[in-house]
């Protein structure tokens, strides 16, 4: 076949078949790549089976026609120069099978060839038809021809046309059809291009008695398109979320739509647009007419007021012209919930209350108004106890049904300790708070919760519930070892209440019933095999008057015991002002040997910087004050041990004393207190009298009349001086009170060298106390006119004069007393007062007072011997 119509195309395919071997060998020679559906060649079944029922290809890439002719099941790569498959032709009901063998050979291995041969071959020229092409949906008329195929060799032969391809048939009935004599190819009806968009047309001429001049001719039938699609969406409904307040510009989602038409063409061009918003407020949303993008466009999406928007939107091919053809869809953006809305409590104030003791009881639920969406996140509510609720006693939950807050009781609560219990509770939600745009931020809400506790009858509490007590294997029966008690919650005493060990338990020890008071009632042993590892745990039972009861645990550890111990036998002792060491010594009651030597030890380090314990042998040492350390009652804990390793401590007790010998201490004291000497009770008790004496000469004085400057003889026969003065006085100018005359007169004193003696004389009046002491200033009192001496001019004296002159006197005198134990000294003098701190503003009350103006000193010498006997009487022990 040489010649076509211009339209046809000449495939440049050669096909040899070796006749003479047909049933064994065919060879093709093809391209390396063929693509899909591709004819490779044809082969003449009938030379090799006239009746095949059944024609297969042991290559799946590779089928053979009922024609005999081989096309490509899909694309085929020849990597290698060849590639051989069998065509196995089957007669079932003669059980007949014959082979073909097909190879196939690349035409780089044909170019190869051929360079190496020395003589060329030469071929015939043939035209490529172009493809024909049919409009589709053609109004005809039908039948259509489409192209006409003849061949170069009909002037010699007859030929007969046929051909072979999808929807070809020789029957006018199929879509395309070859007349057999004119090779006219025919259209029968009109091609819809979605279902056909091409044709390959195999054309072969062939003489009447089979033979094929001519290589068979693949004419094409292209399908040319016509707009009869309108573009259609992908989805019914196209569905998208958007956060609400999201910026204009985020891309919402994209619509999609497609065209069956021929692609790339203005047929499938296609342009969107919306048509229409529901609610029909501002447009919220833009679409992107070439993609589909729908965009926000709206800064304001608020889903509290509109939650889904629904979108009508258009698609038209021709790129959008109005003759193009169109279709609608719909798109539903649903607006999602932000927390852009802040929880707040219906109520600010709640009420409730709950029994003392309850726990895991619910007494409160709250509720809070959001308005963002219910369930999700933004508007789930969590809630807080900020205030209130440092012991943890309260928890709050979310009900998620509701959304509502419950308060629970996780805790006891006691009546006794707080009636009331007030809660500040906050509230937010479980997504973070996001601003809206255009708005303020707002407050954290809280409400207060007032938790009246009611009271109820009560059991005893023990405190604490677990008790330990110690108690040494050494323990007689019946001793103390403490106190378990009980209170009444209501009350906070113990009173009414009952103690018992409930039977069955650890029978070391009793309770007694009234006291709570804990004692042995067997000889405790650690090693008995009901004490486990030295200790015993006892539950006590505490029953009020109620008959309510509760429970303590009581665990009682035995100490170990070592009665051979070394122990100090003596632990009293008296140590005076001398501070002599006192000697202690070490034994115990069994009489044991110990392994010498013993070490003593002070345990306690703040008695160790005031005592020290000396070595006196290997038995005994010596305890002293490391120096000057307050009077009173000193506790030293002293351990002794052996060389052994026994050990044992002794509580040393010693009464530091003021006094001379031990006898002086008849209780001890304790350190830094003060107590009241011997000295101090006559002191006090010579004050006294005095006072006493005062007291009747100013009654008896005041009884016989008017009191005149100058005192009488008689008068001071029955009376006392006021010695209370605290005022230095008026002036007093009396010749009875004249200095002695020496030389080197100076004022009123009289001045001797380094000395200056002071002398107080009286009219006829005896002397009161005379003393001369070397080296110091005295005040004595002398007879009127006495030893010759010249009188003088009175002079007067001023009350610090008097003050300065007797207080260190005075001291001297007490404190030569207090240290003479025959009170020798103490005769004619006055007795000093315990120290009591400062010294007090009212002065002295002694006889040395000062004396008011208008009272003289004559009735002192007539009161001397009384006043002496009195003090003698005193003095005495």
């Amino acid at each position: 076949m040489a010649r076509a119509a211009p339209r046809l195309v000449l495939l440049g395919l050669l096909v040899l078949s070796l006749c003479c071997d047909a049933c064994k060998k065919v060879t093709f020679h093809v391209p390396s790549v063929l693509e899909a559906n591709t004819l490779v060649g044809r082969v003449n079944l009938n030379e090799c089976l006239q009746s095949a029922e059944q024609i297969s290809s042991s290559d799946e890439s590779f089928k053979v026609l009922e024609d005999g002719s081989v096309y490509t099941t899909s694309a085929v790569s020849l990597s290698d120069e060849k590639r051989t498959f069998t065509v196995l032709l089957k007669d079932i009901q003669e059980h007949v099978e014959k082979k073909i063998l097909i190879d196939l050979e690349t035409d780089e291995k044909k170019k190869t060839r051929h360079a190496r041969d020395t003589v060329l071959k030469r071929t015939k020229r043939r035209w490529g038809p172009i493809p024909s092409v049919m409009i589709e949906n053609s109004l005809g008329p039908f039948p259509l021809q489409i192209q006409q195929v003849q061949s170069d060799t009909a002037q010699n032969y007859t030929i007969y046309y046929s051909a072979s391809g999808p929807g070809i048939d020789q029957d006018p009935k199929g879509l395309f059809y070859i007349e057999r004599e004119t090779g006219n190819i025919f259209a029968t009806r009109a091609v819809d291009r979605e279902q056909y968009p091409s044709f390959q047309i195999i054309c072969f001429a062939s003489t009447p008695d089979g033979y094929s001049p001519e290589v068979p001719l693949v004419h094409t039938i292209r399908i040319e398109d016509d707009n009869d699609n309108a573009p259609y969406f992908t989805q019914d409904v196209f569905e998208f979320c958007v956060p609400e307040n999201s910026k204009p510009g985020i891309v919402v989602g994209t619509v999609t739509a497609e065209d069956r038409d021929e692609p790339y063409t203005l047929h499938t061009t296609l342009k969107y647009r919306i048509v229409s918003q529901a609610p029909s407020v501002t447009p919220a949303f833009s679409l992107h007419g070439d993609t589909g993008v729908i965009t926000v466009l709206s800064p304001q999406l608020d889903r509290e007021l509109v939650s889904t928007y629904t979108l009508l939107i258009e698609v038209r091919d021709m790129a959008g012209q109005p003759f193009g053809l169109c279709t609608t869809g719909t798109a539903v953006i649903k607006i999602e919930d932000t927390n852009d809305n802040a929880p707040t409590f219906k109520q600010l104030q709640y009420e409730t209350q709950v029994e003392e003791n309850r726990v895991n009881v619910d007494i409160l639920r709250i509720s809070v108004v959001d308005a963002d969406e219910f369930g999700a996140p933004g508007s789930t509510a969590v809630y807080e106890i900020i205030r209130g609720n440092d012991d943890h006693t309260f928890e709050i939950t979310t009900d998620r049904n509701t959304n509502e807050g419950i308060l629970c009781v996780v805790k006891g609560l006691d009546y006794e300790n707080a009636k009331q219990r007030i809660l500040v509770i906050a509230v937010n939600n479980e997504a973070p708070y996001m601003l809206a745009p255009h708005s303020q931020q707002v407050v954290q809400s809280t409400c207060t919760v007032t938790v009246n506790v009611l009271d109820i009858d009560e059991g005893p509490v023990f405190k604490p519930c677990f008790f330990r007590m110690d108690a040494s294997e050494c323990d007689d029966i019946g001793t103390n070892i403490g106190k378990y008690l009980a209170e009444d919650p209501e009350t906070g005493n113990s009173e009414g209440i009952c103690y018992k060990i409930p039977p069955g338990q650890c029978n070391w020890v009793n309770i007694d019933e009234k006291s709570g008071e804990v004692r042995t009632v067997r000889v405790l042993n650690r090693d008995l095999g009901e004490v486990k590892r030295g200790q015993c745990n006892i539950t006590v039972l505490a029953i009020d008057r109620n008959g309510k009861t509760g429970t303590g645990t009581l665990q009682v550890v035995i100490q170990p015991c070592d009665r051979s111990y070394p122990r100090i036998v003596t632990t009293d002792y008296i140590m005076c002002r001398d501070r002599k060491p006192i000697c202690l010594s070490a034994g115990d009651g069994d009489e044991t040997s110990y392994s010498m030597p013993l070490v003593y030890r002070m345990t306690d380090r703040n008695l160790g910087s005031m005592w020290k314990i000396t070595r006196h042998n290997e038995k005994s040492v010596y305890l002293s004050p490391r120096g000057d350390i307050p009077f009173g009652t000193y506790t030293i804990p002293v351990s002794v041990s052996d060389s052994s390793g026994r050990q044992g401590i002794s509580e040393i007790t010693v009464n530091y004393c003021d006094c001379v010998t031990p006898s002086d201490c008849g209780a001890p004291r304790s350190a830094g207190s003060v107590t009241l000497g011997v000295w101090a009770i006559l002191a006090m008790i010579l004050g006294s009298l005095l006072l006493l004496l005062i007291l009747i000469t100013i009654c008896g004085c005041c009884g016989a009349g008017v009191m005149h400057r100058q005192v009488t003889d008689d008068c001071a026969n029955h009376n006392l001086i006021i010695s209370n003065t605290e005022a230095p006085g008026e002036e007093v100018m009396d010749h009875n009170i004249i200095p002695l005359q020496t030389t080197d007169q100076v004022g009123c004193g009289i001045k001797t060298g380094d000395q200056q003696t002071f002398e107080m004389v009286k009219g006829r009046g005896h002397t009161l106390e005379s003393v001369r002491g070397g080296g110091h200033q005295t005040l004595g009192s002398v007879k009127e006119g006495g030893g010759g001496q010249a009188m003088v001019d009175t002079c007067r004296y001023s009350y610090s004069e008097w003050h300065n002159f007797t207080h260190p006197r005075l001291g001297e005198k007490v404190h030569l007393c207090r240290q003479d134990e025959e009170q020798k000294h103490s005769e004619d003098y006055l007795l000093s007062y315990n120290y009591e701190g400062k010294g007090s503003l009212a002065g002295s009350v002694g006889c040395c007072s000062d004396q008011h103006e208008e009272e003289a000193l004559d009735f002192l010498d007539q009161l001397e011997p009384k006043f002496r006997t009195l003090a003698e009487t005193c003095i005495k022990r």
